[in-house]
């Protein structure tokens, strides 16, 4: 839905306005304005990466999870270089206070990597919605949300990106095909309508595919408002139900990393792939 405005607008600044107009793509002033806007406001993208809970629970073979090499390059580097191909340039890191210590001793401020993090201690948190509460009055815009234990390096943020931005709502979830829910959020798409969604639902496994909860998705500040502990198992099963939840379903599949299995099954892959 687009709603219309009166602005007023110098000479210069018109002429520069009617040079993108080509007749094709861009047919009027208000297109034009329009691109402008959405270019200059994907240069700053924002990004959230969620790291929250006991450090003794993200560490393997004696490193934290953030530092750990998937083919010679940290976790936490591999995610950040890939937001900002995506013009993320904006980034928040939610974790306790050792974790954010070993982000930074890779990171650092992420200036040299052509973006800004900002670091948001935990001290607790009873679940993903509470430490993502955390920014609270820090973000007032569109952002994206991953989690800090996949590697994503073949899902297309943009097109999860511009699908919210075309189909407003709260929330709009990346969404695969897995052949086990019992591990995953799985949800029930109409068109791009999300209209339930399982947290790891307690049913028998069939030979089917599922569509399930990619820990990736793009949402509007209001979600920092709903409570509850959980984004998985108490805000987006109510977000459905009042029709404020989207899908965007991605042809590919995060990599998680929970243990040395995963690790070690990550680097095999990748240099299987080159």
């Amino acid at each position: 839905m687009k709603n219309k405005i009166s602005i007023t607008l110098s000479r210069g600044i018109l002429k520069r306005i009617d040079s993108i107009i080509d007749g094709l793509i861009v047919r009027n002033r208000s297109q034009a304005i329009e691109v402008v806007l959405k270019e200059s406001f994907d240069k700053n993208k924002i990004a959230v990466i969620l790291l929250g809970g006991p450090e003794e629970k993200l560490i393997i073979e004696g490193k934290y999870l953030p530092e750990l090499e998937i083919k010679g390059t940290p976790l936490i580097e591999k995610a950040i270089r890939k937001l900002r191909e995506n013009n993320f340039r904006e980034i928040f890191v939610i974790a306790r206070k050792k974790i954010l210590e070993s982000i930074f001793g890779v990171m650092k401020n992420g200036h040299s990597y052509g973006v800004n993090i900002d670091y948001i201690e935990e001290k607790s948190a009873h679940g993903t919605a509470d430490s993502l509460r955390l920014l609270k009055n820090k973000i007032n815009d569109t952002f994206l949300v991953l989690f800090g234990d996949i590697i994503f390096d073949s899902i297309k943020i943009n097109d999860l990106w511009n699908s919210h931005l075309k189909n407003p709502n709260i929330v709009t979830l990346n969404v695969s095909t897995y052949k086990n829910p019992l591990v995953k959020g799985e949800v029930f798409l109409e068109g791009n309508k999300i209209i339930r969604f399982d947290q790891k639902p307690r049913q028998k496994i069939t030979e089917n595919s599922y569509l399930v909860f990619s820990p990736i998705f793009v949402c509007e500040p209001e979600l920092l408002q709903y409570k509850g502990d959980s984004l998985e198992e108490d805000i987006f099963p109510v977000l459905a139900k009042k029709g404020l939840l989207n899908g965007y379903v991605s042809p590919v599949i995060e990599t998680h990393i929970h243990n040395k299995k995963d690790l070690k099954k990550a680097n095999l892959e990748r240099q299987t792939k080159k």
